[in-house]
């Protein structure tokens, strides 16, 4: 289990720090942290970022929320909502990152995994998905959106489409429908008799 603190400072300078709440359930995790994030102190701060209207029109949340760190806690302490990232060093864009920065942070976020317990993995995209996902063993041909059918240390995974405004492949209404079959799967999750 996580402390009891509800936030983690990320020993890293540069980087957004890691809120994960006790307790864990489902643990968003982002592909590596926006310089826009890092300075406003909270994930997803790009204003042209399409998770906080997604979230907001989905199943996830009972009552919009204003994007902040004042949300973020609230995700936390209400509906059990961490966020952390596959590489914790900041980049203007992912085409920064190397293979050295997953290397050394994919077995950081698995023990991070394994101390927090969450019930889901939430990953923001294939690609941060694959990175982590293929360092774990499993095989690139498994990942698709959605529901996976695989585990990763006791928690079950889920892919959604990266709300980053450079997937212009993605309008909002695909990201409310993801969001809300994770809603549907997180209610199944913490709820089997439903």
């Amino acid at each position: 289990m996580c402390s009891s603190h509800s936030i983690k400072i990320c020993p890293m300078n540069e980087s957004l720090a890691d809120f994960l709440p006790t307790p864990t359930i489902v643990l968003s995790i982002g592909i590596n942290p926006s310089l826009h994030a890092v300075r406003a102190g909270y994930p997803f701060a790009f204003v042209r970022n399409r998770f906080w209207p997604a979230l907001n029109g989905s199943r996830l949340v009972h009552a919009p929320l204003q994007p902040g760190a004042a949300a973020v806690a609230e995700l936390g302490s209400r509906y059990g909502i961490g966020f952390t990232d596959v590489v914790k060093r900041a980049t203007p864009g992912m085409k920064g990152l190397r293979a050295l920065d997953f290397n050394r942070d994919v077995p950081l976020l698995r023990a991070k995994i394994e101390r927090c317990r969450p019930a889901i993995l939430w990953f923001q995209g294939k690609v941060a998905a694959r990175e982590f996902l293929v360092r774990n063993g499993i095989s690139e041909h498994a990942i698709t959106w959605g529901e996976q059918s695989y585990v990763i240390a006791s928690a079950r995974v889920f892919i959604a489409p990266n709300p980053s405004p450079a997937n212009a492949s993605y309008r909002l209404p695909d990201f409310i429908a993801a969001y809300d079959a994770l809603a549907i799967m997180r209610e199944r999750i913490i709820d089997p008799s439903n």
